[in-house]
């Protein structure tokens, strides 16, 4: 019989065979499936690239007991696709088991056969296919896989695997061997490659049913994630936007830190729902972790939490090669970013924004600081990440309020200087509040393209008009709101930078700058979605002086004179100092701020 692998007798390494759960009973024994998911399993197949009209299949990939074959039973079953085991088909090819195979080829012959029969499968229809535990670690047919398949890795933790290989001994990898030793071994070994599966699936003491569902709900959010480069000249990096990406983490940053060493700052709340999935994503890549949790909120950007945070860093001896992952939303963003920046003068940095707000605003483009009684960001420093990774899977467990606070910024960035991006937005934004994943993802990938674009022109924010300091619309207002606000939380930077577009847009309609059906468009967006867009919005009475105030107090002032972001119309936006303290005044009272008398500031004349 002539068999597809090379007639080479070798030292035998004993592959793991058929997968550790029970096989699926005879047909007419097969319980019902479970019920339906509310999802369109046809729409499903389309947007994820599987099925009969897309030509892709799905691999199983995983450790000998996590259930390759039992689920991939059912998961074709309820997607109507065909099944085949890998192994079965090995063993048929060759015409004898493969623990002959091994004993009279050796692994290579083995290997070079198990990557041509999967070849084989794959360029044939689509399927749900299982594989040897083996397979993904070879490199021409993880490629292959990459390049035509989609792979999903069954992750189980130790305990279960044990289980359901206890007692087994059609195993020859666990003869005369400790179970415990050998599937360590193979974690230790593996884990790394299968983290450079397409979806990662946990998969516990689920039942088969359960664990399928989690399998099809995985294939339901999986898109190919979103790259987007940021080409600065001297620190360029990616951001990528996707979903899964907190579970895949390691396999994305291996490649790209100079060390796997690596310390994780995130707070109290986020650390609950994400640090657990982002540590299990590290160590199965290689890395050794750290981590510092901070109290949530932005109290925690202060000098006292900065020291803090720095003692924690230096008392764990880091070397200048070990990065800061910051995960959590704007303000874990600014406070590691700024521990990073100044911790043995400068240590790589990643960030892991896990709100729309910072998905959109802060994480991209390396400004990072912290708070002082005088103001925000009053200290800091430009310091770049080395990748961005933004999931938009976490935004899942954000309320509306928190949701509608980042897509301020996203509206932001059509106002400044993209009026299709508005365009966007107006048809759109409901979707994008609701928490669609696709609009999500779109409307992410749209605003921190804009943003790249305008800090790759002006990375430290030095041009003399223009540039950088355009991402400011709103933001002079919304400072001096949150500035009076105490930064306690009952005010969202995105929520006042949403109140502040609109002031902008009413200055600028004042000074003759802005037509008024623009403000007047802005105006009924802010409102058809829900976002704050007045300050009588907010429940209390501000004295418009004190507003002024706090404008005076802002990092942006120059020579006695602060610079303002207005515009010409929707998507111009230009910086100006000459602007009457009259006029924001007027302003101010007209958006529902108690009125005063004016008085001129000492040497400042009448502008702002």
């Amino acid at each position: 019989m002539s068999r597809p692998f090379l007639p080479e007798r070798g030292n035998a390494v004993l592959p793991e065979q058929t997968p550790a759960l029970p096989p699926s009973p005879p047909p007419d024994t097969v319980p019902e499936p479970a019920p339906a998911l509310p999802l369109n399993l046809d729409a499903v197949r389309s947007s994820t690239g599987f099925g009969p009209l897309c030509g892709r299949s799905i691999l199983l990939i995983g450790l000998m007991g996590a259930g390759k074959s039992t689920i991939g039973r059912r998961l074709a079953q309820r997607l109507g696709l065909g099944f085949v085991d890998a192994d079965a088909e090995i063993e048929r090819a060759a015409g004898c088991s493969i623990n002959d195979v091994f004993r009279l080829y050796g692994e290579e012959a083995f290997r070079d056969g198990e990557r041509r029969v999967l070849k084989r499968l794959i360029d044939g229809p689509s399927r749900v296919i299982a594989t040897g535990g083996g397979a993904f670690m070879n490199e021409q047919t993880r490629a292959l896989i990459r390049e035509r398949a989609i792979s999903v890795w069954l992750r189980c933790p130790l305990h279960v695997l044990l289980k359901r290989v206890s007692g087994r001994t059609h195993r020859p990898l666990l003869n005369g061997t400790k179970p415990r030793d050998v599937l360590e071994r193979l974690m230790i070994i593996r884990h790394p490659v299968y983290a450079e599966a397409d979806i990662i699936v946990q998969c516990g003491e689920d039942n088969v049913d359960n664990a399928t569902t989690r399998v099809i709900e995985a294939l339901a959010l999986n898109h190919r994630p979103r790259r987007l480069p940021v080409r600065l000249e001297r620190n360029p990096y990616e951001v990528i936007i996707g979903t899964g990406l907190i579970e895949r983490a390691g396999a994305l940053l291996a490649t790209v830190l100079p060390q796997k060493r690596v310390i994780v700052i995130s707070d109290t709340t986020v650390a609950e729902l994400y640090l657990h999935p982002l540590l299990e994503s590290l160590a199965d890549s290689g890395f050794s972790v750290q981590t510092i949790v901070v109290p949530p909120g932005e109290q925690s950007k202060s000098l006292s939490e900065f020291q803090r945070v720095t003692d924690a860093i230096l008392e764990r001896k880091v070397e200048r090669k070990t990065t800061v992952i910051a995960l959590g939303g704007g303000v874990i963003g600014d406070l590691a970013g700024f521990v990073a920046s100044a911790t043995l003068r400068g240590l790589p940095f990643v960030q892991m924004p896990t709100t729309l707000l910072s998905q959109v605003d802060s994480s991209v483009g390396g400004k990072t600081g912290i708070n002082t009684s005088w103001g925000k960001n009053l200290l800091g420093a430009f310091h770049q990440p080395a990748m961005v990774l933004a999931d938009v899977s976490s935004l899942a467990t954000l309320p509306v309020r928190e949701i509608r606070a980042g897509y301020a910024e996203i509206v932001k960035a059509g106002l400044i200087g993209d009026a299709d991006l508005f365009t966007w937005c107006e048809r759109h934004g409901a979707s994008v509040i609701s928490q669609d994943p696709d609009a999500l993802a779109e409307a992410v990938e749209r605003a921190c393209a804009f943003k790249a674009a305008i800090v790759t022109e002006d990375e430290f924010e030095q041009k003399p008009e223009g540039g950088r300091a355009l991402l400011n619309l709103g933001h002079t207002f919304g400072h001096a709101l949150e500035a009076e606000m105490g930064y306690n939380g009952t005010l969202l930077h995105g929520e006042a930078v949403s109140i502040g577009l609109r002031l902008a847009f009413m200055l600028s309609v004042r000074l003759g700058y802005c037509p008024q059906a623009d403000l007047d468009r802005v105006t009924a967006h802010l409102d058809e979605t829900g976002m704050p867009a007045r300050i009588s919005q907010l429940g209390r009475t501000f004295e418009a002086r004190t507003l002024l105030d706090h404008m005076t107090r802002d990092k942006k002032m120059q020579d006695g004179k602060l610079k303002f972001v207005l515009v010409r119309g929707i998507g111009q936006a230009f910086t100006c100092r000459d602007v009457p303290a009259q006029a924001v005044h007027d302003v101010l009272v007209e958006d529902g701020c108690a009125a005063d008398a004016m008085q001129t500031h000492a040497g400042r004349g009448t502008d702002i």
